[in-house]
């Protein structure tokens, strides 16, 4: 007839499994990788009454790193949480000749893949201890009891070893050895951590897929044309900073403002995907340089031409002179010569300013564009020998666009990318952590007054991640030096723009503020800017 346990035993036993229970719950928690394993080794240290324990993970290059040492009665905590760094080798579990090095005993459980308890590491002679009695050496430390467990994941490979040293009885502290019950707690801790431990490494590495996913669209973007090439690697970036100035402040409205670790990674991946209905956009409009630009400048036809009408000029003048000559009547030579001249510099003059109406970079008022309408009004014979306008409706159409270089027709185009990007991304199977990502990025081409583009949404219907990201935008493109149809503008310009983009209910005035005071911008433009572009170090309102 078997002996009833003493109660104290069956209390402790209780205790210690209930103990299990919650780190078990903990691990399947905690999220940060360095936390989970040294939670690992507390955990294990607790239910087995343990001094002492190094946790070690198998690396693909088949060794056993260090992660975190604990021991009590030394004070010793390294690696883990602590800040201090493990200064010892990682264990080779195979030799030169490729052959397992079983004389080890953290090597040997990882090899087996059994549980190795050992009563006294002083008297076993299947191990080698030599570095164990050096650092007892050294130490004064008695190292003797030792319970080497692996941790195998759900395919049963070991990813990790757990070893605890010395086992100190409850109410003594004295050394003594693992007992069975000890072992088979520690052996369900390990297979529980090992789980938790094979979730979180297989969690990140999806997630290190797909932000490298994510990052290799926006890539594709930026690579489609060479004037944006960058954009949608900067914005995110410039994202994060203004999140970063929003969450730390501590005046103003936005000093409550704050973002979790999921609202975060969310606004940081909607950076990256902002624009990623660009893709579907045309190659020939994104990379629309000048106005009269399609596979080529038609300016340089253009250019042709008048050199067409300085040709039929100084025929014109030498029939002139023939017709007077056979006509027997007096022609001065200098009055016709100084007349063809002055015609040819008014063609140089109207050639110079469809030039500059051509390159976009200024807003054109009315009396340009009357004048562009005159100048399609000359008749040029061209190739075919038909007369004809100077210029076909579509070059007036173009030369006399107000700002930048696109028409009507192609801003909508391009305006459409916005409504692109909000169809791809709530086509997506979102996690509950990342389901903000579409208004995140969607947003960033709307107003706070309600005039932006595509829903014509207000301030008080966006989050303000997504104002965020509509002044990261904004800010990026008016300093990008990568432009085809503007010059690299100045700090101090865009800052002056983005000013008076406040004042007009165009961006959030709360996050501008937070902009400027906490120097977001200078940030920003040491670290992507031209230093010639840096005209100011501190802005005022």
């Amino acid at each position: 007839m078997s002996k009833t346990p003493e109660p104290h035993i069956i209390t402790d036993l209780l205790w210690r499994l209930k103990t299990l229970n919650k780190i078990g719950m903990a691990l399947s928690a905690e999220k940060d990788g360095t936390r989970l394993l040294e939670m690992i080794l507390k955990g294990a240290k607790q239910i087995a009454y343990a001094d002492g324990g190094t946790l070690y993970t198998r690396t693909e290059d088949h060794r056993l790193k260090f992660e975190t040492m604990l021991t009590d009665s030394l004070k010793l905590h390294s690696g883990g949480t602590s800040g201090v760094p493990i200064h010892l080798p990682s264990l080779p579990l195979y030799n030169e000749q490729s052959q397992p090095n079983l004389d080890k005993v953290a090597v040997c459980a990882a090899i087996t893949g059994k549980t190795i308890n050992i009563p006294d590491a002083y008297t076993n002679t299947e191990f080698e201890f030599s570095g164990t009695r050096e650092f007892d050496k050294k130490t004064g430390y008695r190292s003797k009891s030792f319970l080497t467990v692996p941790m195998k994941d759900h395919h049963d490979e070991v990813i990790g070893v757990l070893q605890l040293i010395n086992a100190l009885d409850p109410v003594t502290r004295e050394i003594t050895v693992f007992g069975q019950a000890e072992q088979e707690l520690v052996e369900s801790l390990a297979s529980q951590a090992a789980v938790a431990l094979s979730n979180q490494r297989l969690i990140e590495a999806q997630r290190r897929l797909f932000d490298a996913f994510i990052q290799l669209i926006a890539k594709a973007i930026d690579d489609k044309s060479p004037y944006t090439g960058g954009h949608c690697r900067r914005v995110p970036e410039l994202t994060m900073m203004l999140a970063d100035a929003a969450t730390n402040t501590k005046v103003g409205p936005l000093k409550d403002f704050s973002l979790s670790e999921e609202e975060r990674y969310a606004l940081t991946v909607a950076g990256w995907l902002h624009d990623c209905g660009k893709i579907i956009t045309p190659e020939h409009i994104i990379d629309k340089a000048t106005k009269l630009e399609t596979i080529f400048d038609r300016i340089h036809s253009i250019n042709t031409r008048f050199e067409v009408l300085k040709r039929d000029a100084e025929i014109a003048m030498l029939r002139k002179q023939v017709a007077a000559l056979q006509q027997g009547e007096t022609v001065t030579q200098d009055t016709l010569k100084d007349q063809l001249a002055q015609e040819w510099q008014t063609l140089d003059a109207e050639r110079l300013f469809l030039y500059q109406c051509n390159l976009g970079t200024e807003f054109m008022s009315d009396k340009h564009k009357e004048r562009v309408h005159q100048i399609a009004k000359r008749r040029w014979v061209g190739p075919g020998g038909q007369e004809t306008h100077f210029l076909t409706e579509n070059e007036v159409q173009n030369l006399t666009i107000g700002r930048g270089t696109l028409t009507a027709e192609e801003r909508g185009i391009v305006n459409y990318h916005i409504v692109a990007t909000i169809n791809m991304l709530e086509s997506l199977p979102y996690p509950s952590s990342l389901k903000q990502v579409p208004e995140y990025a969607g947003r960033h081409h709307e107003r706070m007054d309600g005039k932006g583009y595509p829903l014509g949404l207000t301030r008080e219907q966006m989050s303000i991640p997504a104002r965020i990201m509509g002044i990261a935008d904004i800010f990026e493109a008016l300093t990008a030096k990568d432009r085809p149809y503007k010059d690299p503008m100045r700090l101090s310009q865009a800052l002056t723009i983005l000013g008076k983009m406040k004042e007009d209910q165009h961006i959030d005035p709360d996050l501008f503020d937070v902009f400027i005071r906490e120097q977001v911008y200078l940030r920003y433009a040491e670290k992507f800017l031209d230093a010639e572009q840096i005209d100011v170090q501190e802005f005022k309102v």
